[in-house]
């Protein structure tokens, strides 16, 4: 499993098994976020199979479909909305981990967190978030 360390309480990944969640849970982990759509390629772990293995680890499980290129503010807000109540430290998984870092982002922008902080954490952690500026701006100006 190829945790990428954000801040001390989130963590991103790309792809993960449902073995991985039982080693995440074993790290720490209380809550898993998972930002793949269930139709993104024929052959990924569905929704359903990571939901079980997080409730078999012990942790909350929230899917919260991020589809390539398209960061609504509905998936922004539903982020933030489980970010709100979510027992941390906090595990998310894409792809390749970089649209739920890509969420990350926007809900540290709307808690008012420095632009330049929140590129640099995701720097630190493998992510370029400078083509995402413009929309962190925008999001902490409409918080």
């Amino acid at each position: 499993m190829d945790l990428r360390q954000i801040t001390p309480d989130f963590a991103v990944a790309p792809q993960i098994s449902p073995e991985d969640v039982a080693q995440a849970a074993a790290l720490g982990y209380r809550t898993l976020i998972n930002n793949r759509p269930d139709t993104e390629v024929d052959d990924q772990i569905d929704s359903a199979a990571m939901a079980a293995a997080a409730a078999a680890a012990g942790m909350a499980y929230h899917h919260l479909p991020y589809f390539p290129g398209a960061l609504t503010p509905e998936l922004v807000a539903g982020f933030e909305a489980v970010m709100a109540e979510a027992e941390g430290p906090v595990l998310a998984y894409c792809r390749s981990g970089t649209r739920s870092s890509h969420l990350w982002a926007m809900w540290q922008a709307g808690q008012q967190q420095p632009i330049s902080a929140i590129v640099g954490a995701a720097a630190a952690a493998g992510y370029d978030h400078t083509g995402l500026v413009p929309l962190l701006q925008q999001h902490a100006e409409n918080n």
